[in-house]
């Protein structure tokens, strides 16, 4: 990176690197809460059930909070929201300190964490948007990728050295010192500019809630891309994205050592593809882009599944989930490109819940099609079985395999079909259009 990219980007920097400090210290809090949680409980529904309570209102309240990004103060917004999200880490330190924290408790304040990660995460969204320069939005977007995979790789180690030094308070008062460095940085270091809004006091608030799907259905391209993107989460939650735990451990007999290798590539393939997205020159044509590197990620699934070497498990891992980094970035970059600043906080909200709401029945709906149908199936002796059994092999896991195999067929062949769609290659050919709008003042844009 160069100085003139360096100057450019310096607030997006501070932004970034103190809230991936902040980031961390949280993933070192949700680590360490799952663990008590299970010593106290010990059933897997108590850990699940934290999780269901830490992602449903994130997307339910996304309208709300996409509306009010665009109206408000993004600053503002980003600072009340993490202040709150503190209250509620300071609120699980009292309890636990006085000896009265309960496992509901633990429910109820990751229910309220949620709601105000429904607020921050388009108001951080449109922020990057306002300190970034156009041609440096992959960049952008591949350094918050990178990040994001540093935590996941960092977060379980860091968390288990704290507990075991000082315990769960040890954990929280680290949470809230790396809060107090991003909260203070952001308050008094980074000055994110306003958009120009379009009279949105004249709207009634109601309206301006269901501006961002308004606008999805007016640009068929977005809205179909968001669309193919909540059946690719759909399969991929079906597959080795939900599905990989009871996979390893079942074909490897409950070896955790195993399973935390490949979730190991799992992360460092992430990690190695923000860094490739961050490093590389934009992709001139993003759709094609976007569709085959999706497809090659489904492949990992057909690998995974034929063979029972951790190796190949690992190198499966690690390249599809490179190559989903990737897309993800690009996808991302296309979103920022293609929608008008003071838009982005309705689009990003409705875009995010119409492409995840997928993501829970299909997680409920895994678990039941490999206990129910397939890990039965691959215990039953029949000829089909038998035949399936060269393939895949025998025992637990098994129909999981089987599983992982349809599911990558059918993934492959949703996202290559999609190259022959003109209506998406509309992108990239608009991308031009819209840069030299933008050079000549932006008069469309004065009167639409």
């Amino acid at each position: 990176m160069n100085k003139h990219s360096y100057k450019q980007l310096q607030s997006f920097l501070l932004l970034w690197g103190s809230q991936t400090i902040s980031q961390l210290g949280t993933a070192m809090t949700d680590y360490a809460v799952i663990i008590w949680v299970y010593s106290r409980k010990g059933t897997a529904s108590s850990v699940t059930l934290l999780k269901v309570c830490t992602f449903l209102p994130t997307i339910f309240f996304r309208f709300l909070a996409g509306s009010a990004v665009d109206r408000w103060n993004k600053k503002r917004i980003m600072l009340i929201a993490d202040l709150l999200a503190a209250c509620g880490t300071l609120a699980v330190f009292v309890l636990h300190s006085v000896e009265v924290l309960q496992i509901w408790h633990l429910y109820v304040i990751n229910f309220l964490l949620s709601l105000m990660n429904a607020f921050q995460e388009p108001a951080s969204f449109v922020a990057v948007s306002m300190l970034v320069p156009k041609e440096h939005y992959a960049r952008a977007g591949g350094l918050q990728g990178f990040s994001g995979a540093a935590v996941s790789i960092l977060a379980p180690a860091l968390g288990a050295l704290l507990m075991a030094s000082g315990g769960l308070d040890l954990v929280l008062i680290v949470d809230l010192a790396t809060f107090a460095v991003a909260f203070l940085v952001l308050l008094f270091l980074i000055q994110i500019p306003e958009t120009e809004r379009k009279k949105p006091e004249e709207e009634p608030f109601s309206e301006t809630c269901l501006a961002g799907i308004r606008y999805l259905k007016e640009h068929t391209a977005i809205l179909r891309i968001t669309l193919f993107l909540a059946v690719i989460n759909f399969l991929a939650k079906l597959g080795n994205d939900g599905m990989l735990s009871p996979f390893i451990l079942g074909r490897t007999d409950n070896n955790q050592s195993v399973l935390g290798a490949v979730e190991s590539f799992t992360a460092m393939g992430v990690l190695a593809g923000s860094l490739l997205a961050t490093l590389m020159k934009p992709a001139k044509k993003r759709i094609p882009l976007i569709f085959i590197t999706t497809g090659l990620v489904f492949a990992g699934n057909l690998v995974q599944s034929l063979t029972s070497r951790p190796w190949l498990w690992c190198a499966a891992a690690f390249a599809s989930y490179l190559l989903a980094a990737v897309m993800n970035v690009n996808e991302e970059t296309l979103l920022r490109e293609k929608v008008p600043m003071e838009m982005q906080g309705r689009v990003f909200s409705a875009k995010s819940t119409l492409q995840n709401f997928t993501i829970p029945p299909a997680l409920l709906l895994g678990g039941l099609l490999a206990d129910t149908v397939f890990e039965p199936f691959m215990m039953t002796d029949s000829p089909v079985q038998q035949a399936l059994s060269g393939l895949f092999g025998t025992g637990k896991g098994a129909g999981i395999g089987l599983m992982f195999f349809i599911i990558g067929i059918a993934g492959m062949l949703i996202s290559f079909t999609r190259l022959r769609k003109p209506v998406y290659r509309e992108l990239d050919r608009e991308k031009t259009d819209t840069v030299q709008t933008e050079l000549n003042g932006g008069n469309n844009d004065n009167q639409s």
